[in-house]
């Protein structure tokens, strides 16, 4: 594990993880306020970053999100990307396989929705439910499940192969906080849709999930995939945590961005120069 200065924690390769040794509620000293600043400063630079990344499209970004229900995954997608231009950003929800995705292998569903490059996209749940819910309710034989960890290391080291920068987030919360933050949507009206019977059977697994989710992280986080733990209790140093490693993650792209964006802007000058010199246009 390594924090690498960062508020999140990145998982080492072929580490052996223990969820319980990371405090969900850690904020590392900060406050809230403190935190929601840090955050609000940084979204011009995440724009600008996304408009390089957009206009280059050189490469592409996947963030995966996974967490236990109501870790947060929505509430990430809301907050960290609210700066952001829309039309650079697809979001995908992995719901519960249908007939036609349980007929193919576990990620021909999956690679359709990987970004283009230029665009970001995420992840809400995503191919490894495949090694978390399947495996806590025994929906296909062990040797099954257990053969999907290489697999998966192999579909990311595909797509890193081919230029997506991927950051992969696990929204860690407590079993004290899950359970308030199902209570406080009770209370809520205008949240009562979020809410279904499954949310408190699953919750029932909670050990069981865990194990899951410490095999997965430990089993494939790679130096080019990596896995960040999320202290995930506070939402606001959730926000500030993985919108840091974000931009972290892109800023030794920024130049190469900039740099084809000004050679691409030459290029069009020079042939807008040409064009009147034609005299084909009417344009001064």
């Amino acid at each position: 594990m390594a924090h690498d200065d960062s508020l999140a924690i990145r998982v080492a390769p072929r580490t052996k993880v223990h969820l319980r040794d990371h405090d969900p509620a850690d904020t590392q000293g900060l406050k809230r306020e403190e935190a929601e600043e840090r955050t609000q400063a940084r979204w011009a630079e995440f724009a600008e970053t996304q408009e390089l990344l957009y206009g280059a499209a050189r490469q592409s970004v996947l963030i995966i999100l996974q967490g236990m229900d109501t870790s947060g995954k929505d509430g990430t997608i809301r907050k960290v990307m609210a700066p952001i231009n829309p039309q650079g950003c697809d979001v995908v929800a992995f719901k519960e396989p249908t007939p036609a995705d349980l007929a193919h292998d576990f990620l021909w569903r999956v690679h359709p929705c990987a970004p283009s490059k230029g665009m970001i996209g995420i992840f809400n749940r995503s191919h490894y439910e495949d090694v978390l819910v399947v495996r806590v309710h025994d929906l296909v034989p062990k040797a099954v499940w257990k053969r999907r960890y290489d697999a998966i290391n192999d579909f990311e080291r595909l797509l890193v192969r081919n230029d997506t920068i991927i950051l992969k987030f696990f929204l860690h919360i407590s079993k004290d906080e899950q359970r308030a933050r199902l209570l406080e949507r009770e209370k809520e009206p205008a949240k009562a849709w979020t809410l279904s019977p499954g949310d408190w059977i699953e919750r029932e697994k909670w050990d069981t999930y865990q194990v899951a989710y410490e095999a997965a992280l430990g089993k494939c986080s790679t130096t080019d995939a990596p896995w960040y733990i999320v202290p995930a209790d506070k939402k606001w140093f959730r926000d500030l945590a993985i919108t840091e490693t974000i931009l972290a993650t892109l800023r030794p792209y920024v130049s190469s961005w900039r740099e084809v964006l000004a050679e691409r802007g030459t290029a069009q000058r020079a042939a807008i120069a040409h064009l009147r010199d034609q005299k084909t246009t009417d344009h001064p």
